[in-house]
């Protein structure tokens, strides 16, 4: 019998290092990485909470604490390490925009989030950030995160996301789908086996839902 080989599915993977539930949500993807081509895109997450009108988990003190809680058990649970950084929510531009600069490839997304919440450091610390950029082979960044090509590229990033309707990190676009959050994997796994996964009545029952009450802003 001969063996069928299953092409890898095109997927993009939008993400800021400032979301611990991306840094999850990254080690979760191992197990589909052999059936995705996936392409990793910074984008800056307070942009998309602007564009939406929405505040991030860590601008709401209770939801903070349940959030670090949260992150701590879940990535118990996977066997990856997780520490809380000293210092969180942190500016994340300098870092996203050396990521752009670099390539934005699976290796340096991977050294990035691991320096960040696999060994709970501090990249607003300069010392610190120094020892960052040694390990990416940066020793002088400086140049690199100004350039205006670089401001630019992060900011289409954002700009492409929010148009393909991303409101948050992580999430995952795959055959024009958008999957988001670190519970979604399972989600993506079924699409993967079932393209059709939203073709079903419920589903389109969910999709033609209508707005019943709104909430006064």
């Amino acid at each position: 019998m001969q063996t069928v080989v299953e092409e890898p599915v095109e997927a993009r993977w939008y993400f800021d290092v400032i979301s611990p539930f991306a840094y999850l949500h990254f080690h979760g993807l191992d197990r589909l990485r052999p059936r995705l081509r996936i392409e990793y895109v910074p984008v800056l997450f307070a942009g998309l909470l602007k564009h939406w009108g929405q505040l991030g988990p860590a601008e709401i003190p209770a939801k903070r604490k349940h959030l670090y809680r949260h992150c701590v058990w879940t990535a118990a649970q996977q066997g990856i390490p997780f520490r809380v950084p000293p210092r969180h929510p942190f500016n994340p531009l300098p870092a996203l925009r050396l990521i752009v600069a670099l390539g934005a490839g699976e290796a340096v997304v991977r050294e990035v989030y691991g320096f960040i919440f696999g060994e709970g450091r501090d990249i607003g610390d300069p010392a610190e950030w120094k020892v960052l950029t040694a390990r990416l082979g940066v020793s002088d960044p400086g140049p690199l995160i100004e350039a205006p090509q670089v401001k630019q590229q992060l900011a289409d990033n954002t700009a492409a996301a929010i148009a393909q309707g991303v409101f948050g990190v992580p999430t995952v676009i795959c055959r024009g789908e958008l999957f988001w959050g670190n519970d979604s994997l399972g989600m993506l796994a079924d699409f993967l086996d079932r393209p059709d996964l939203f073709r079903s009545e419920a589903m389109r029952r969910g999709d033609e839902a209508q707005v019943g009450v709104a909430r006064r802003r």
